[in-house]
């Protein structure tokens, strides 16, 4: 028999039981097969076989998918799903549960409501009275309990008591003794109790606490850099970058979670983010203190080791490391190292084309959809794709690529977290976390899902990497003392102050200008630096914390939790203010992670975490989603764009905490007190006094738009310039 298969959806609408509501799917499956043998000799198979010959079977089924319901239904549906067909749920819950539940309550849910079988059959489930029932219980609860050890051990690691692996433990005693599930988590427990308490950044930190007894900080030495080839620095980096990217927590990178980092009480946070955001830190401000660090250099020697650190990206860049390639690129276009046109006149035509292409990469057109696109390729691909437009570097590439793949050795991918951040701050400040009867919105979680299945499809080819770590060069980068923002700055127009400026003639200067300004990371261009040292900006995210002096751009971190990553666009000193935002005066944006600069510093607005055009239908987590249902998408409201009447905003407190920006929600049903009342919670301030405050939106450098006190804000911003507002005490 010959058969064919075809299939199709068909929206069933909802369902709705007592704390649930479901989706639900008709999927109707055709089977067409043939009625005998010979039926093929009169004119194909399948869908071509005469309709005289052919058999049409029909099988419809119903997927049920829950949308939203109870913490009780959640965790009982990760019993039903696999009845239902939502195959994809219990990977979905275990990856977001903690936005909106704890482990323990999880857990004592699972076992005491659900898996308690002798009492199952009194109350919560009456029908499993029968010896058969309870074994599928009991095979339904192990099959959840080894898939949440296979994807979420983390879970369970509560020093000293772990209390949740005890209660685990003491559950399969009693229902499953000498099982290989209660091996399981004996073992685990004994790994946890035995291991030491490792600090998360482990070596990536540059604190005096790691260096070996004896040694201090120090500026790096010119000839000690450039003893190390361009390939084995970038294989260092990679590693070093691949170590934190495994250790990752995907659940760390949740909106919800990540966006409380402010908070006293949540100081240690998401560590392992805050790792990986400090590795990137320690590249870009490492970049910034070898170029500027030594006085002495002359314009020459500066200039190669400029090119050394674009040939280092270059090597990232066939490594598939893009987060140190961004790390690079970043640094090279600070305020402190572009504005050293001197020295980038020295630089070579060739290279000067690489890194514009390298930085290409990370234009924030369309919301960054060259990164994004580029990302996803490679993400499984043994090795890197390199197409250059310049024929010199296409075949220098091309020569390193081949050397890459006679090692034999497939590479993985290590993307830019930041970009992963932002889609998921984004998300979280578009969908609401319950919906109408205090439901828990869980179709919110199955978006969030689709873009940590992609941190956890990178995090495993990661596992392709063989890098071997060079403790001569991880001692050297853990030396490297970094500038502060004043002392780069202040190096910076003395190495521009000291170049012999009668070798540029002014038509040279102008030409030479032109040429950097076309190696921007995208649109937004700034003024000129004013010819004065930078003040320190307290930034350091959400967190609120404290600064130093001690980052790349005009924003500062404190050393001891250096976590916000600055990542600067160049800046044309002949092009002129075009669309700016608030960023042109402010700092580190808690909520969508970017950053942006002091007035005055000359430094352009950029981002941690891509999030300088905001969310937009080219976003990865939101385009062509959808539920898993495959029900029409929904559009997100995105910040820099009303849409169906909706945008994101994102506001910052004037004085008192005017570096930290927090994205805000509004509608075209929102007046200035909604506005008000959400901005003071989203700062952790009282929203009593509402009428104490105005809004004004930042049209640029010299110009504000200040609203009446029952303006609607949809309407009444200007939707031509960024959405940016300052939140400022009437006077």
């Amino acid at each position: 028999f010959s058969f064919s298969w075809q299939t199709t959806f068909q929206d069933g609408g909802e369902e709705v039981e007592d704390g649930a509501v479901y989706n639900v799917t008709l999927k109707k499956v055709q089977i067409q097969q043939a009625a005998n043998k010979g039926a093929r000799w009169l004119g194909g198979e399948g869908d071509q076989l005469p309709p005289e010959h052919t058999v049409r079977q029909y099988e419809t089924s119903k997927i049920r998918a829950i949308k939203a319901g109870t913490l009780e239904k959640l965790v009982e549906n990760l019993l039903t799903a696999f009845g239902d067909a939502d195959f994809s749920y219990i990977s979905i819950f275990l990856a977001t549960y903690r936005a909106f539940a704890s482990p323990r309550a999880v857990l004592e849910l699972l076992l005491d409501r659900f898996g308690n079988l002798e009492t199952s059959s009194q109350g919560e489930v009456a029908n499993l009275n029968s010896l058969e029932s309870e074994m599928v219980l009991r095979a339904e609860i192990a099959s959840v309990l080894r898939a949440w050890l296979d994807q979420c051990s983390e879970d369970f690691r509560e020093p000293p008591d772990y209390m949740c692996l005890l209660k685990l433990l003491d559950y399969l005693k009693n229902n499953m003794p000498n099982s290989d599930m209660e091996s399981r988590v004996q073992n685990l427990l004994k790994q946890f109790q035995n291991q030491e308490v490792e600090a998360v950044d482990g070596f990536c930190s540059t604190s005096s606490s790691d260096l070996v007894d004896g040694e201090e900080l120090e500026i790096s030495n010119p000839e000690e850099f450039s003893s190390f080839q361009d390939h084995v620095v970038a294989e260092q980096l990679t590693y070093m970058d691949v170590m934190l990217f495994r250790r990752v927590v995907p659940y760390h990178c949740l909106g919800s979670i990540w966006s409380q980092r402010d908070k006293k009480e949540n100081k240690n946070l998401a560590p392992t983010v805050r790792a990986t955001i400090t590795q990137f830190n320690a590249v870009t401000k490492c970049v910034i203190s070898t170029i500027l660090g030594t006085r002495e250099l002359k314009i020459q020697q500066r200039a190669k080791i400029i090119e050394k650190w674009i040939h280092i990206a270059h090597e990232c860049r066939i490594l598939k490391n893009f987060s140190s390639l961004r790390a690079i690129i970043s640094a090279l276009q600070s305020n402190s190292i572009y504005r050293l046109k001197t020295t980038w006149m020295c630089v070579s035509k060739d290279i000067l084309l690489m890194y514009e292409e390298l930085s290409e990469i990370f234009s924030d057109h369309d919301n960054y959809l060259t990164s994004r696109e580029l990302l996803m390729k490679e993400a499984t691909s043994k090795f890197a794709n390199l197409d250059s437009s310049e024929k010199e570097n296409q075949k220098k590439s091309q020569k390193r690529l081949q050397l890459q793949k006679n090692k034999g050795v497939m590479q993985g991918t290590v993307p830019y977290l930041g970009t992963f951040l932002t889609d998921l701050i984004m998300l979280d400040t578009a969908l609401q976390d319950y919906v109408e009867g205090g439901l828990i919105n869980f179709e919110k979680r199955r978006r969030e899902f689709e873009v940590i299945a992609q941190i956890k499809l990178l995090q495993s080819s990661c596992n392709s990497y063989c890098l071997i770590p060079d403790q001569k060069f991880i001692q050297w980068f853990r030396r490297q003392r970094h500038l502060t923002e004043e002392e780069s700055y202040k190096l910076s127009r003395e190495a521009e102050a000291a170049a012999d400026t009668n070798i540029l003639s002014p038509k040279s200067q102008k030409s030479m200008v032109k040429r950097i300004s076309t190696l921007f990371l995208g649109t937004d261009v700034f003024t000129p630096p004013k010819e004065q040292p930078l003040k320190s900006s307290p930034a350091g995210g959400s967190s609120g914390e404290s600064t130093d002096s001690a980052s790349v751009s005009s924003c500062e971190f404190n050393h001891s939790e250096t976590e916000d990553v600055c990542v600067t666009p160049v800046s044309s000193p002949e092009d002129p203010l075009k669309k700016s935002s608030v960023g042109s005066d402010k700092g580190y944006d808690s909520d969508k992670g970017s950053i942006s600069s002091d007035k005055g510093s000359g430094s352009s607005k950029g981002s941690i975490c891509d999030a300088g055009s905001g969310l937009d239908s080219g976003s990865m987590a939101c385009r062509d989603s959808g539920s898993v249902l495959g029900s029409a998408p929904r559009a997100l409201p995105v910040y820099n764009r009303q849409s169906e009447g909706s945008c994101i905003i994102r506001v910052s407190m004037d004085g008192l905490q005017d570096s930290i920006y927090k994205s805000i929600l509004i509608t075209n049903q929102d007046r200035i007190p909604d506005v008000t009342q959400r901005a003071l919670l989203k700062h952790n301030l009282e929203p009593d006094a509402v009428e104490d405050y105005e809004l004004v939106q930042v049209i640029s450098e010299d110009k504000e738009l200040v609203f009446p006190r029952d303006a609607n804000v949809f309407y009444g911003m200007n939707s031509h310039v960024n959405f940016d507002f300052i939140l400022r005490k009437r006077a």
